[in-house]
C-alpha cells in the first residue's frame, strides 16, 4: 500500500505536471464513467456523475493517505488502498480490464483511477472532514510537538509499531517507514508507547520526519507492481532485509510479526529493554 512518501509523490505529480503529461490543475471535468460502483463510497452513482460533471480542478494535495482534489465546489478524495493507481492518458485510449473510475477533461484528456484488487475507494463531498475527521495530525504539522506527541504515547499505552501503523494516532505512516524510524531511534517495535520518555520522543519525531522526507526526496519506494516510482527502496536500512547485515552493527535483521504486520528490525540496536 502506498505510505505517505508514494501519496505525496503522486500528488505533486498530478499537480506539477512533467514527463510529457500536463497538470492537471485548470482542467475542467466535462464527465465521468464509474466502471466499478464499489469504488465510489458516497454519493450514489447517479449523483455523483451529474455532480462531478463541469467541476473544476482547482488544487491537489494530501491528508494521510488520502489524494485530495479541491474542486468547484466539491472535494475528490481517492485512498489507493492495496493496488490503486492514478493513471494520465488521451480519453480515446482503450480501457483496461481494471480501470475502475475515468474522469473525461475538456482537453481530450482523462484521469483513471485503476485498481487491480478492488480495495480503493473515492468519495465526493463538499466537506472533506466528513472523510477525514478521524485522522490523527499529519507528521510534518508544526503543531505536533514532541511534548504533544508524547502526551499521546503515555496516554494510548499500546506496543509502538501498531500504534505509528493507527492512521487515528498519526496519518501516513505504513510498515516501511515505521520499521525506518523505529531503527534510527534504536526502539524496539514491541516497546509499550507510554514506557517512552520524551528525549525518545524527541528522537522518534526528528526520525519519522527523516524517513518521510528520505522517502519524499527519492520519489517513494518501488517494491512491487503497484508503485514503480521511486527508489527509497535502495536505501533501505532494516525494511525488507531480513538475514542481511544491520547497517550499523553487522548483526542479521530479524523479521518477526507485530500486531500481524511483517516487521523488520535489529536485535542488537533495537533492544527491548530501553536504553536510558
Amino acid at each position: 500500500m502506498p505510505e505517505l512518501p508514494e501519496v505525496e509523490t503522486i500528488a505533486q505529480g498530478l499537480r506539477l505536471g512533467g514527463q510529457g503529461i500536463p497538470s492537471l490543475v485548470g482542467m475542467k471535468i466535462e464527465r465521468a464513467h464509474l466502471l466499478w460502483e464499489r469504488t465510489l463510497a458516497t454519493p450514489a452513482p447517479a449523483e455523483f456523475m451529474k455532480r462531478i460533471a463541469g467541476q473544476v480542478i482547482h488544487a491537489i494535495g494530501r491528508r494521510g493517505k488520502f489524494l485530495l482534489f479541491q474542486l468547484s465546489p466539491d472535494t475528490l478524495l481517492i485512498h489507493l488502498r492495496m493496488s490503486g493507481d492514478l493513471i494520465v492518458e488521451p480519453a480515446a485510449a482503450a480501457v483496461q480490464p481494471h480501470h475502475r473510475l475515468m474522469l473525461d477533461f475538456d482537453n481530450g484528456l482523462r484521469l483513471v483511477f485503476n485498481d487491480a484488487r478492488k480495495f480503493g475507494r473515492v468519495w465526493l463531498t463538499a466537506d472533506p472532514q466528513e472523510v477525514t475527521a478521524k485522522l490523527g495530525p499529519e507528521p510534518f504539522d508544526l503543531e505536533l510537538t514532541a511534548e504533544k506527541l508524547h502526551e499521546r504515547l503515555l496516554t494510548r499505552r499500546r506496543l509502538l509499531k501498531p500504534l505509528l501503523l493507527d492512521q487515528t494516532f498519526l496519518a501516513g505512516l505504513g510498515n516501511i517507514y515505521t520499521d525506518e524510524a523505529l531503527f534510527l531511534s534504536r526502539l524496539h517495535p514491541n516497546t509499550p508507547s507510554d514506557r517512552l520518555t520524551l528525549p525518545h520522543t524527541e528522537i522518534l519525531l526528528a526520525n519519522i520526519r527523516q524517513v518521510l522526507l528520505e522517502g519524499i526526496r527519492h520519489h517513494g519506494a518501488s517494491i512491487d507492481w503497484v508503485y514503480r516510482g521511486g527508489d527509497f527502496q535502495n536505501y533501505f536500512r532494516v525494511y525488507g532485509r531480513k538475514g542481511l547485515p544491520c547497517p550499523v552493527c553487522g548483526t542479521p535483521v530479524e523479521r518477526i510479526l507485530v500486531g500481524q504486520r511483517g516487521t523488520h528490525f535489529c536485535a542488537h540496536c533495537q533492544k527491548e529493554e530501553m536504553e536510558k
